[in-house]
């Protein structure tokens, strides 16, 4: 697996969208300050591929996956595993419980040279290849499938993680010895022997069921081939001799069935001659259509009267003259008689209106003068007043007061009002004062009475007046109306001989009704009698058209009862006729059908004799009896050859079977399995000890025994002891030198797609030495330099990071971490 591309977006400390392109960064460094995410680059990388990380222990730390505060993060890696390019992608979300959970997951395989800067122009899923893994439960296996190694391996020999890196060296034999599996694809050889197995089981099963199929073919032999075959020759004999019989046969019955044909005509000509009958009652149907003919002509006749006699009353009516005109004219005697009644009442009422009119105007003005009169009292009493209260102002205040009332110059409550000084003259004053009032009060309601007595008078007079001038107008109307108008008598007599024309049309008109209703009968008589007569024409049509074939006598088409006559005496002549010819023809319908019989009798002799069953087809009896003769032949003649393809067949799984027992055996797993491992081994710890003498300053060797790493110790006496021993820098370098190896050497061993063509280590080179850091940086730019894989660290030593082409620094601020890249 190597990467090419890593997009992230709110991925632990990387809250901003971050984009990493390793596609020409064959030999990479991620340095950085500590904690500034540079491990977080390789979490991402294995996040997207196996949805965990090393250092959240497991699936459960899901939550370590969100940025602080973020609700969704987003990880894309796009990687080149065994020459194809595929694209993975993992998306979590917090839900509104503060759940976290995995929202989506997928593994396309990308179109051949897809390149991964088109994922910038907004490129649709669809876009970016076929779908290997659409949901979370599908990853696993299809990352497995495309990079090769399951999680764990992967972690132990591609992603080296911190606290981790000397897993492969500590692992136990066991996993040790699968992880080698896994990367030398040494699996197919037990797919080969688990094929090879079924392979021979099939053979097997096919033996056993071939030697099954042989145990079923019997009856094969030469003998019952004989005899099927003269089997054959006698059916075909049958058949021959069948289709010559058959045309005889054929004829034979041709002829029973024309003589019985001829026969059966014969019969049913006597029975539709023998039903010839003329209908009863045929005169009387012709008798009624002339009597209902008479009596529509005469009905047709009386509606004629009736019409006539009608139109001369009304010519009459129309000729004496306008009914409403007469009853208008009476009508205007009558109007002006009681409107000259009501034409003197209303001029009396005019006349007692202007009078009562007149008196009230006379007594309103005289109202009006008193009201006057009293106007010029009260003036004069208002004078003597207001000169009384000059004189003595002190008693003008007290006059109005009462005993509790509230004085109105120092404002205090008058207990006792004092009396008025003998020989004031303000109360005189004052009592001559009221009593103008009430007299100035008076007069002018007596004024207000007598104007609206007047008023009212008015009122009536023009009322009136109004009424007698529409009187006079209708008066003036009706006497213009009736000027040149006859007298009342001559005109109530018009209207009397009015009524008596009205009254004779109206009966007229009813006999006119009543006769055309009766002449609608008349004629519907007619029609009756007349269809009668036309069904009964078409009954004896339809008799007669029975019986054309037979040649019936013209008839009279003016006579139905004669045509009937002469039809019924033809039809009995006819019957005797043909009875005498009936004889004749019985005669040779026995004979034909005894032909018919003997042809039968000597084809079902031949279907006897050769023991076919006698049937109404026995051609088709024949030709099928020899088609199972001819396909029991066929039968045999295919059970004979498949029985010996069956031979052959079974001799071939025979010897497959052989052969695949033979392989399954030679490839079982404690066998060449186990010597290709211990093949692997042995070439991995050659390279990984040639390393960590480099590595050590030749102080160590790297050997195994039995699956288990030891070293052994040149500057202790060439000790051996195990690897558990070694100090932390010391169990590094033989980390790195078992890690490199697997690069190294294995790398071309493998036969599968699990090829190691990337090694990234995050691990503390600060705890090497100069010397040491010079031999690890030397190591791993030989192994760069090779060009067949790419090579990463992740450091924060200076002296390391510098010998490295290029470098993605990492940096963080309070918002988001972010990558650069430098160097070449």
């Amino acid at each position: 697996m190597r990467p090419m591309r890593l997009d992230l977006a709110g991925f632990t400390v990387f809250r901003a969208p971050t984009t990493i392109d390793f596609t020409d960064a064959d030999f990479f460094a991620l340095v950085g300050p500590t904690g500034s995410g540079k491990s977080t680059v390789l979490d991402a990388i294995c996040f997207a591929l196996y949805g965990t990380v090393p250092r959240w222990g497991g699936t459960r730390g899901l939550a370590n996956a969100l940025a602080p505060s973020a609700t969704e993060a987003r990880v894309r890696l796009v990687f080149e595993s065994a020459g194809d390019r595929y694209v993975v992608t993992r998306v979590v979300r917090r839900d509104s419980r503060g759940n976290v959970k995995t929202a989506g997951a997928g593994l396309q395989l990308m179109p051949p040279g897809f390149d991964p800067a088109k994922l910038d122009t907004g490129l649709s899923p669809d876009d970016l290849g076929e779908v290997l893994a659409g949901t979370a439960a599908e990853m696993d296996g299809a990352v497995r499938a495309a990079v090769g190694l399951p999680y764990e391996q992967f972690t132990s020999c591609v992603l080296l993680p911190q606290g981790q890196f000397a897993d492969f060296l500590h692992a136990r034999p066991a996993t040790r010895q699968q992880i080698l599996v896994n990367l030398l694809g040494l699996g197919v050889y037990e797919q080969v022997r688990e094929k090879a197995a079924n392979r021979a089981g099939q053979a097997e099963a096919k033996f056993e069921v071939v030697d099954q199929a042989l145990a079923g073919l019997t009856d094969i032999d030469d003998a019952t081939l004989d005899d099927v075959s003269a089997r054959v020759d006698r059916m075909r004999e049958l058949a021959t001799a069948v289709t010559a019989a058959v045309p005889e046969r054929d004829a034979a019955r041709t002829a029973a069935r024309e003589a019985g044909a001829a026969l059966a005509a014969l019969d049913a000509d006597l029975t539709v001659l023998d039903a010839v009958r003329a209908p009863a009652g045929v005169a009387e149907v012709a008798r009624a259509v002339a009597t209902a003919r008479t009596d529509a002509d005469e009905a047709t006749t009386a509606v004629g009267l009736a019409e006539e006699r009608e139109e001369k009353l009304r010519g009459e009516l129309a000729a004496a003259g306008d009914e409403s005109a007469l009853r208008l004219l009476l009508r205007a005697y009558d109007d002006r008689a009681g409107l000259t009644g009501e034409a003197e009442t209303v001029r009396a009422t005019v006349t007692a209106a202007q009078a009562g009119h007149a008196a009230a105007a006379a007594e309103l003005a005289q109202a009006q003068a008193a009201a006057e009169l009293a106007e010029a009292d009260l003036a004069a009493a208002f004078r003597a007043h207001e000169q009384a209260k000059a004189t003595d102002q002190a008693v003008a205040l007290r006059v109005p007061l009462q005993d509790g009332a509230t004085c109105p110059v120092c404002e205090q409550t008058v207990t006792r009002v004092p009396a008025v000084p003998t020989g004031s003259a303000v109360p005189a004053a004052v009592a001559a004062g009221k009593a103008a009032r009430a007299a100035s009060d008076a007069a002018k309601a007596a004024v207000d009475s007598r104007d609206s007595a007047a008023r009212d008078r008015e009122r009536e007079l023009v009322a009136a007046r109004l009424r007698q001038e529409q009187l006079d107008a209708r008066m003036a109307a009706l006497h213009a109306q009736l000027a040149d108008a006859a007298e009342p008598e001559e005109l109530h007599r018009a209207l009397a001989e009015h009524g008596r024309l009205r009254q004779e049309l109206t009966e007229s008109a009813t006999a006119v009704r009543a006769g055309r209703e009766a002449a609608r009968r008349a004629r519907a008589a007619v029609d009756a009698a007349q269809e009668r007569l036309r069904t009964s024409w078409r009954s004896f049509d339809a008799t007669r058209d029975g019986l054309a074939r037979l040649g019936p006598p013209v008839t009279d088409r003016e006579d139905l009862a004669a045509a009937w006559a002469a039809l019924t005496d033809w039809a009995t002549a006819e019957v005797s006729r043909q009875r005498a010819e009936r004889a004749d023809r019985v005669a040779a319908v026995t004979a034909a059908e005894a032909q018919v019989t003997a042809v039968e009798e000597r084809v079902g002799g031949l279907l006897e004799e050769a023991g076919v069953p006698a049937t109404d087809d026995p051609v088709r009896a024949a030709a099928v009896a020899l088609e199972r003769a001819e396909a029991e032949l066929r039968e045999l003649t295919r059970r004979r050859e498949q029985a010996g393809e069956l031979r052959e067949q079974r001799a071939t799984y025979e010897r497959e079977a052989q052969v695949a027992r033979a392989l399954a055996g030679h490839l079982r797993a404690n066998n060449f399995e186990r010597w290709l491992l211990a093949e692997a081994l042995d070439l991995l710890v050659d390279g990984a000890s040639t390393i960590l003498r480099e590595l050590s300053g030749d102080q160590y060797d790297l050997v195994h025994d039995k699956g288990e790493f030891f070293v052994v110790d040149h500057h202790d006496a060439g000790l051996r002891r195990g690897v558990r021993t070694l100090s932390g820098g010391e169990t590094f370098q033989a980390s790195l030198a078992l890690a490199l190896a697997l690069a190294e050497q294995l790398a071309g061993m493998s036969t599968t797609a699990a090829s190691l063509e990337s090694i990234v280590l995050d691990e503390g080179f600060g705890t090497l030495d100069t010397a040491t850091l010079d031999t690890v940086a030397a190591t791993l730019e030989n192994l760069a330099a090779r060009g067949d894989r790419m090579v990463g660290v992740v450091t924060h030593v200076p002296a390391l990071a510098e010998r490295i082409p290029v470098r993605f620094e990492v940096r963080k601020d309070a918002q988001s971490a972010r990558v650069e890249r430098t160097g070449r």
